[in-house]
């Protein structure tokens, strides 16, 4: 083990004046550790009990849904109506206990919502998922009141995440989602104001920002989750997505978190990244750079990071301001508290595949959400993959998916 790192353990203050602890945050990952009716559970809360003692500054929730009838998976937050706010206090002070700030991620699945499954999803236009099983239901077109009635309850969601105690607000608009599908070309063919080039294609995602700082004040932290691209021929590209952080950061966004890939090409866990960006640890950090040059908005960079001397040179050469670890987190949940330490832990190599990638990058997120599940139950992480972590990971959907086909209104 090295000397503990100094760029890394520095605290970083936001254009909204609110302090992050350090340079590392626990990246999203999707808990599905909700109760049937989108309240946070105790399992959820002792998760980020542990969490909270793992050496992040920052922890970014999994997607917390802004509408009880959209869920990206069975067993997320639902944070649409006050009925859970004791539960997310609890959850908030769990993670909270040692020092550092949990923000909520803010999202809508769009036309890849799982469930419930009796709900027919909505999606900018008409396109149906090319994902097989996301490719059963033909999405329903936005109207212009129900998008102004998404950008409202975005608000409200907003709104209540600070009521329960959360320290700041990550609006979800990369991986696929209802506002990265407004944001792609393929996925959003209107000619109206919300979709007839990439201006107005951006628009839905800045109001939505501005929405959401307008119900938090100005002195709460207010972060955007981007897609450098989606990795799709014809789809949001670089160019479009450099415009954007732009119009993000002129809109006053406080962390810009860059990241890639949608269910269609999971680059996010690193499944539909070439080999250049394989090779330099960071996926995205080309996009970062990018980023970097064209404005000053503080920029967070998570995927494929693992070793304390890349993470600190990210930061000490300001390519970026604060590195996501996700992943390694679920098998070694104090991994930040290693890497301040200059230590690398060692983590399993061998996600499990069937040589179709949409289905390889749901294998490995299924394998890492296992772990969280049993880190919640008191046990242990379980470092080898196998059949049985794709049973039990859908047994699981599956029972939950049957709890909420009625989710109570």
């Amino acid at each position: 083990m090295t000397s503990t790192t100094t760029t890394l353990s520095a605290p970083l203050e936001l254009p909204c004046g609110a302090t992050l602890p350090n340079r590392i945050a626990k990246a999203a990952m999707s808990e599905q550790l909700a109760l049937r009716d989108g309240s946070p559970s105790d399992r959820l809360r002792r998760l980020y009990a542990v969490w909270a003692r793992s050496g992040a500054g920052l922890l970014l929730t999994g997607n917390i849904m802004i509408d009880r009838d959209a869920l990206t998976e069975p067993g997320n937050v639902i944070l649409d109506d006050g009925r859970a706010m004791t539960a997310v206090r609890d959850w908030t002070s769990a993670a909270t206990q040692a020092g550092a700030s949990i923000w909520a991620q803010l999202s809508h699945p769009g036309k890849v919502a799982v469930s419930p499954f009796n709900r027919r999803p909505v999606a900018p236009s008409p396109v149906r998922s090319d994902v097989p099983g996301y490719s059963f239901r033909k999405p329903r077109e936005l109207t212009a009141r129900d998008i102004d009635d998404l950008i409202r309850k975005f608000a409200r969601s907003a709104e209540l995440a600070m009521a329960g105690g959360f320290d700041g607000v990550q609006v979800h608009g990369a991986h696929g989602y209802l506002l990265s599908q407004f944001l792609s070309p393929l996925s959003n063919r209107r000619t109206d104001s919300w979709g007839s080039d990439p201006v107005a294609r951006q628009r839905l995602l800045l109001e939505v920002v501005a929405a959401v700082r307008d119900t938090v004040g100005a002195d709460v932290p207010v972060g955007v989750k981007l897609n450098s691209k989606d990795f799709t021929h014809g789809g949001f590209e670089n160019d479009e997505s450099l415009a954007v952080a732009v119009a993000l950061a002129e809109a006053g966004i406080d962390l810009l978190e860059i990241s890639g890939g949608s269910y269609e090409e999971p680059a996010m866990t690193g499944v539909a990244v070439g080999q250049k960006e394989r090779a330099h640890e960071a996926y995205f950090i080309d996009f970062a750079r990018q980023v970097r040059h064209e404005t000053s908005v503080p920029l967070l960079l998570t995927g494929g990071m693992r070793t304390p001397a890349h993470m600190e040179a990210l930061v000490a050469d300001d390519i970026v301001d604060v590195v996501g670890i996700g992943r390694p987190m679920t098998f070694v949940p104090d991994y930040p508290s290693r890497v301040l330490a200059g230590d690398r832990p060692r983590l399993p190599q061998n996600p499990p595949t069937v040589g179709y990638r949409p289905a390889n990058g749901y294998l490995e997120l299924a394998w890492h959400n296992d772990q969280l599940h049993r880190i919640a139950a008191g046990r242990a992480p379980q470092r080898r993959p196998g059949l049985r972590t794709l049973v039990r990971s859908m047994a699981r959907i599956s029972k939950a998916a049957i709890a909420q086909a009625r989710i109570p209104r």
